[in-house]
């Protein structure tokens, strides 16, 4: 993985994923081949990691072999799948002076429920370094011990908003963007920003928008009057309900939550959504709005 900063006035142009003086870019050989890789994006504390370890988990059912990569400092995406926080790539990279080749496998990998094996990329301390190094590092470490070659499915489970290139960094290796959203304005403003970065990157990299999966909502319907006005698409909705919440104090799955009529519910929106992806869903070109555009439309004076 590797930064490149925009040329100087008077140098050759470049052609940019978009119009930030900082873009990150991948390496060739970092490219991940054979398994159908989703990045799911979302404004932070909206529920990625629930999703994603729920989807994890729906997708071991079908009978495909996952790999879940949590790509937050809090490290907090697969605890769910372990039961506990799991060391971080950078952790395991600290402990050999970073001499990347003393490390093993299970030194950054771990099993999780449902047999989905679970990495932790971790985080550079705050306020230094950049995301988009520590993802980068990841997928090397994981072709270099062959841990790909027999994954069908790759989840990159990715911290909070969108802000800089690194933290676009997964949506390099994602075939699909997933974004995860609630049904109000503080969600949408972020899946906005989150539209216009897949955008971006589509530009030069195979990625491309899959749609929206509504999250903690009973409703939808500022959901999809932005998806009217965008060409986004909505792909699943799980509402708030209180099972999903227990089962993160639990540090369980909802597969493994004892059986109630809502919890059999979400598994099977979980597994439909499951299904839908793994069938395929086609690319979508959603155009993102204006700041003032999204004011407007979801009400505000």
């Amino acid at each position: 993985m590797t930064v490149i900063f925009r040329p100087a006035p008077g140098a050759a142009p470049r052609r940019g994923d978009g119009d930030g003086s900082v873009q990150v870019h991948m390496d060739a050989a970092s490219r991940i081949e054979g398994a159908k890789v989703f990045a799911v994006y979302g404004k932070g504390g909206i529920g990625k990691s629930t999703t994603s370890s729920n989807l994890s988990v729906a997708f071991t059912r079908l009978g495909q072999r996952v790999l879940q990569i949590g790509c937050d400092p809090k490290h907090d995406s697969t605890f769910t799948l372990t039961k506990r926080l799991a060391p971080t790539v950078i952790d395991a990279l600290e402990a050999v002076d970073f001499h990347a080749e003393e490390l093993r496998a299970e030194d950054f990998v771990f099993e999780g429920y449902g047999g989905v094996l679970c990495v932790e990329a971790g985080g550079p301390p705050a306020g230094t370094g950049c995301g988009g190094y520590v993802v980068g590092q990841t997928v090397k470490l994981l072709k270099e011990h062959h841990l790909l070659e027999e994954t069908d499915v790759v989840i990159f489970d990715v911290l909070g908003d969108v802000v800089c290139g690194g933290f676009a960094a997964p949506l390099l290796h994602a075939d699909r963007g997933l974004i995860v959203a609630a049904n109000d304005f503080d969600s949408i403003f972020a899946m906005n920003r989150i539209v216009a970065a897949i955008g971006a990157k589509a530009k030069n990299y195979g990625v491309r928008l899959g749609g929206v999966i509504a999250n903690r909502s009973a409703g939808t319907d500022q959901i999809e009057r932005y998806n009217r006005a965008t060409g986004m698409r909505m792909l699943g909705h799980f509402p708030d309900l209180d099972a999903i919440r227990r089962s993160r104090l639990k540090k369980a799955t909802l597969f493994e939550m004892e059986d109630s009529p809502e919890v059999e519910v979400a598994r099977a929106e979980y597994l439909r959504l499951a299904a839908t992806l793994w069938a395929g869903v086609a690319p979508i070109e959603a155009l993102p709005l204006k700041d003032r555009e999204i004011f407007d439309l979801l009400g505000f004076d």
